[in-house]
């Protein structure tokens, strides 16, 4: 009987003997997307430009196309300045973007799923999010400003999305956070609580929110750490490929 992981430590020892520059302290996992359906994404916050090249350089050889999260334009301009004849882009606002080799197109979409957010302030994270949505293969609508706060701002947009078959929705959301639980007690679809940071006094930092999201009582919400886009996008991408597998 074949070892169903073979394959997997294969990848596992081909990575760590080609992707380490000890000069930069960078070690880029190339395999991550072999074994977990979703690649590397490069932090920029806290990393040089130099960390940023050698971690998009070894990635660009396995995609040609690499998200890069928390960075400015200024910034990933310079990093492109690198690579030659890349293409930058920013599909939704934010501090996330990807690069592009030889005009490479995204994953074809395996299914539609919607981000949601309180307040046009939460745009940053859910930006990230429907980023890396995108590039996972998800069919990407966003709707900001629907926060509790006007509620009936949430009506539409909800009845319409719940009628279109999406599979998923990501819901961000500071302050008080309460926008998740309110969603989780309408739909029938997972509900994916992406507490942000905004907010002041009380709520500033964001713990309010994600204290809040995780008291929820409504069933059927998930919540990732504060403005983890990634983590919620990647979490939204694995249910849609999994519907899609399963039909």
């Amino acid at each position: 009987m074949s070892d169903p992981f073979a394959d997997i430590v294969k990848a596992l020892n081909a990575s760590a003997a080609e992707s380490i520059d000890q000069r930069l302290d960078v070690r880029t996992d190339t395999t991550r997307k072999q074994r977990t359906g979703a690649p590397e994404i490069v932090f920029g916050e806290g990393k040089s430009n130099a960390q940023i090249v050698a971690a998009c350089r070894a990635l660009l050889v396995m995609n040609p196309r690499v998200i890069v999260s928390r960075i400015d334009r200024e910034r990933v301009d310079q990093v492109a300045e690198s690579f030659g004849d890349v293409e930058i882009q920013q599909p939704f606002s934010g501090s996330t973007f990807v690069i592009v080799r030889d005009a490479a197109e995204p994953v074809a979409a395996a299914g539609r799923i919607a981000i949601l957010t309180a307040g046009t302030s939460d745009l940053a994270a859910a930006g990230e999010a429907a980023t890396v949505a995108t590039e996972l293969g998800c069919d990407v609508t966003l709707i900001a400003d629907v926060g509790i706060a006007g509620l009936h701002r949430l009506v539409q947009p909800l009845r319409s999305l719940t009628s279109e078959g999406v599979k998923a929705l990501i819901v961000a959301a500071g302050m008080d956070g309460a926008l998740p639980t309110v969603i989780a007690g309408l739909v029938d679809v997972p509900v994916i609580g992406l507490p942000t940071s905004v907010g002041y006094g009380i709520a500033s930092g964001g713990s309010a929110a994600l204290t809040t999201m995780l008291a929820s009582c409504a069933p059927g919400l998930a919540v990732v750490n504060i403005d983890n886009g990634v983590g919620a996008a990647v979490f939204a991408a694995r249910i849609v490929r999994a519907i899609a597998a399963a039909s």
